[in-house]
């Protein structure tokens, strides 16, 4: 099976903290941040693994990735084609047809792949995504009418929100769009045609955007060692 890394994040948020790279070669806990989703999709079985970049930076991306085990194939897009187009450019560069894993390549997810992919094919759907629930960043007012009856802190809410971490089929990729983002076009008229499906995943998910994001997801990989494969 392969893959797809989309990975042409610019890291502009972190600033210095980025040192220069781009945010998927962004180092957290001594290694880029893509360099553990190689891993996580080696320890699934995946043995080519896609990297959509931007174009010159081919090579960056070869070097940091490309003793981890999987083939590693930077496709570098000649412009800016956006999240839904860099995938279905690099898309092109598959050697075989059917289902594909696809990842945000700024992100570390504790996702369980082989059950996402199991999910996937026991529906039938033409694409599946990851979805976790996410806290507030602010504390809550718990009201009955006009009466405060408590506070919560940072409570989870209810709603699901995609984590960047999908498989997909043949159907799926063929209406991703050449530029743009494919979770405002594709994916929600394959919603509405109730050909999307979504895993719910509970455990960690680490986003990258700033340097207080870093901080914190090199604590949770100082704490928890070998994550996400231990």
């Amino acid at each position: 099976m392969e893959a797809i890394i989309l990975a042409g994040g610019k890291a502009e948020r972190l600033g210095d903290a980025a040192g220069g790279k781009p945010k998927a070669l962004v180092e957290v806990g001594g290694k880029p941040i893509a360099a553990y989703q190689v891993e996580q999709l080696a320890a699934a079985g995946v043995e080519r693994v896609l990297v959509s970049c931007s174009a010159g930076q081919e090579d960056l991306f070869g070097e940091a990735l490309g003793e981890l085990g999987p083939e590693i194939v930077p496709v570098g897009e000649p412009e800016a084609l956006g999240r839904g187009g860099g995938i279905r450019f690099a898309a092109a560069q598959r050697r075989e047809d059917g289902e594909i894993y696809a990842l945000n390549g700024d992100e570390l997810v504790g996702v369980d792949l082989l059950r996402l992919l199991e999910l996937h094919a026991n529906t039938g759907a033409a694409a599946t995504i990851t979805v976790a629930q996410v806290r507030s960043p602010f504390g809550v007012v718990e009201l009955d009418e006009d009466v405060v009856t408590g506070f919560s802190e940072a409570p989870k809410l209810e709603q699901w929100v995609s984590c960047g971490v999908y498989v997909l089929g043949e159907e799926a990729l063929a209406r991703f769009p050449e530029r743009g983002d494919h979770e405002t076009t594709t994916f929600p008229e394959l919603a509405a045609e109730g050909r999307l499906r979504a895993h719910r995943h509970e455990g960690a998910w680490l986003t990258v955007n700033t340097p207080k994001d870093l901080r914190i997801a090199e604590e949770h990989l100082s704490a928890n060692p070998g994550w996400p494969n231990a």
